[in-house]
């Protein structure tokens, strides 16, 4: 089956509205930059920041920090928002995990992302293959922090107490957007899931750092904004990211706003308020934007809260 983007059939184009003055992407090709891609394709890894077109992979690849994603480049779902391709995926490679361990290293990371397409093909969705991967990077990276961002699971079961078993020092898992969005942009995915799923990883080992972020822009109401943030307290969750989404192609969910600066300082406030550990809101900032050093403010405001 040839790989496509669903959303692109039968489905009207939404031109790409102009980005306002706060929105700028510093665009690079510094040595540093050409060694980190030299990196990725050396180990013939895949990244979020190439697949996904972030927004930010400019500023991270000339600081060697990359976000890889494993278990192929080929998603089983069809989010209207993602710029991932979508289709019948290939076998997972069983090389996959040390070539990652490896790029770990080459890149000098101090602390690694690992996310994944969704694996609804899979019995256990890939979490077997998240484990494969933690273990290979612990093996030579000894001193590495390592952060997962995991698809939601969905009727996989209890499969994701394998990958915390692993001891990744943090589990991510996006819930996205609102719940009244979620037929539009997320139409393979459950709202419940996603929050149970981060609840069911804090039950399971309280002291795995958890955490999950938004998407600001896609037509989410204020009120549904903090509903999501009390949900997700609720399920104990320690770190909360907000973006602007950015809207990839003509062909996907339309921009339905462009929030300025102002109004992600705002919600960085009230999340605090609601007990969040850390949180990390700006236009943007994405999931793994200075995962590095927010996993040491995280760590650092975890030990004063226990004093």
């Amino acid at each position: 089956m040839k790989p496509r983007h669903p959303e692109k059939i039968n489905k009207p184009s939404n031109p790409i509205q102009r980005k306002p003055d706060w929105i700028r992407v510093r665009l690079t090709n510094s040595l540093i930059y050409s060694e980190t891609k030299k990196i990725v394709k050396n180990n013939n890894l895949h990244t979020v920041c190439e697949e996904a077109g972030c927004p930010n992979i400019s500023e991270c690849w000339s600081k060697k920090h990359a976000t890889f994603m494993i278990m192929g480049d080929i998603c089983t779902r069809a989010c209207a928002f993602c710029n991932v391709k979508t289709g019948l995926p290939n076998s997972l490679d069983p090389n996959e995990p040390k070539r990652v361990a490896n790029a770990t290293k080459d890149l000098n990371l101090n602390h690694v992302v690992i996310t994944s397409v969704d694996r609804d093909d899979l019995m256990d969705g890939g979490a077997q293959h998240f484990v494969e991967t933690i273990s290979e990077i612990k093996k030579i990276n000894p001193k590495t922090t390592i952060e997962i961002l995991t698809p939601d699971f969905l009727r996989k079961g209890d499969v994701y107490k394998k990958i915390v078993d692993a001891e990744p020092d943090v589990f991510n898992h996006n819930i996205e957007t609102v719940p009244s969005n979620y037929t539009k942009v997320r139409p393979g995915s459950r709202y419940f899931q996603s929050i149970n799923l981060l609840k069911e990883v804090k039950n399971y080992n309280n002291q795995v750092f958890t955490k999950s972020g938004l998407m600001l822009g896609l037509g989410e109401r204020e009120e549904e904004l903090y509903q999501v943030m009390d949900d997700l307290r609720c399920a104990s969750v320690d770190f909360l990211t907000l973006g602007q989404y950015l809207q990839p192609t003509e062909k996907h969910f339309p921009i339905k706003k462009f929030l300025p600066p102002k109004d992600f300082e705002k919600f960085k406030k009230v999340a605090y308020s609601k007990g969040f550990l850390q949180v990390s809101s700006s236009p943007m900032t994405r999931s793994s934007y200075h995962a590095g050093d927010d996993f040491i403010k995280l760590k650092e405001k975890r030990r004063k809260n226990l004093i």
